[in-house]
């Protein structure tokens, strides 16, 4: 058995989970990192009761939960705000881009139920709109993880960040992206397969596995694609799309989030303004996704599952065979 391995045996494959272990350990080692919540205590990792000093509940006040943690950050601490992804970005968004982002305060913010992963929650839950809040916002770092593994790596290095920082996570366990180790670095996509004709960007919980599958069911139509695990969403890493607009037939985004403002975006005007080329965009349509559905359900149903990648980039293929690399 790999490190890594052993890493998934001992922590599991739920970022929501692996995200808290990541703080309680940060917290053991650096006394200035605090918790800070809104009714999300986690009774399975028990931040709250090794560091009851550093953990501060807030009840349902996600503005006054910002404001607590910036005047934490800025008074030395380093505080992890945790509470929902919707709830953060699109209820507290005034503390956020003013209170953290506009004064550089070191707070570290886990928005869970990211996505349409509050599956069956239905759209007060959903958190489709954030990325392209969040990239907005001046001096905010945004990091969306692929798996388990890579949402500890994303919450320990936020630690080490210098300023604001969102990072996205989901709700329950998803698959396993990564196999072996590597170096996280925020700003900096990994390369997860290499192809020839078609290069897949895609972010997130569910949505770097659902690219792969992807991936692996294009090989099957004689089209081999590359697949990049975009983790950070700013700074973003337009050096890798750049590279692929150089050797790619087209471009392809697939995001658990709204096709405007987020990574299809950001893809699509790097392309455009250093090598333009095609870029077909897959993930939440401009709709409220209202379906009662499991979370992993859901892409399929709205149209950004790995079957409709598939057949959307073999589609577009057909209709543009003179359109060469």
């Amino acid at each position: 058995m790999s490190s890594l391995d052993a890493w998934y045996e001992e922590y599991g494959l739920n970022s929501r989970e692996t995200a808290r272990v990541a703080q309680l350990e940060l917290a053991r080692e650096d006394p200035r990192i605090y918790s800070l919540e809104n009714d999300l205590a986690m009774p399975t990792v028990p931040f709250h009761k090794e560091f009851p000093g550093r953990h501060i509940q807030a009840g349902i006040a996600e503005s006054d939960l910002m404001g607590m943690a910036a005047g934490l950050a800025m008074r030395g601490k380093v505080p992890y705000v945790n509470t929902f992804a919707t709830f953060a970005v699109a209820r507290a968004c005034e503390q956020l881009r003013l209170d953290l982002a506009y004064n550089r305060a070191g707070v570290k913010v886990v928005g869970y139920y990211a996505g349409l992963s509050g599956g069956m929650a239905g759209p007060t839950h959903h958190s489709t709109e954030d990325i392209a809040i969040t990239r907005a916002i001046p001096d905010l770092t945004v990091l969306s993880p692929a798996d388990s593994y890579e949402a500890y790596r994303a919450v320990k290095a936020a630690a080490r960040h210098d300023g604001p920082v969102y990072i996205r996570a989901g709700r329950a366990a998803t698959p396993r992206v990564h196999r072996e180790d590597y170096e996280f670095i925020i700003g900096k996509a990994v390369k997860l397969r290499q192809g020839e004709e078609v290069t897949i960007f895609a972010t997130g919980c569910l949505m770097v596995a659902e690219a792969q599958r992807a991936a692996e069911l294009l090989a099957t139509d004689g089209v081999e694609c590359t697949v990049y695990d975009v983790h950070t969403l700013k700074p973003f890493d337009e050096e890798a799309v750049i590279e692929a607009a150089g050797s790619s037939r087209l471009l392809v985004t697939l995001e658990d989030h709204s096709v405007l403002g987020g990574l299809g975006s950001a893809v699509a005007c790097t392309a455009l303004e250093h090598r333009p080329r095609p870029v077909l965009r897959f993930g939440v349509p401009d709709t409220f996704c209202t379906a009662v559905a499991e979370y992993e359900d859901l892409p399929g149903l709205y149209g950004f599952g790995a079957e409709d990648v598939r057949q959307g980039v073999t589609k577009w293929l057909r209709q543009n065979p003179s359109l060469s690399r």
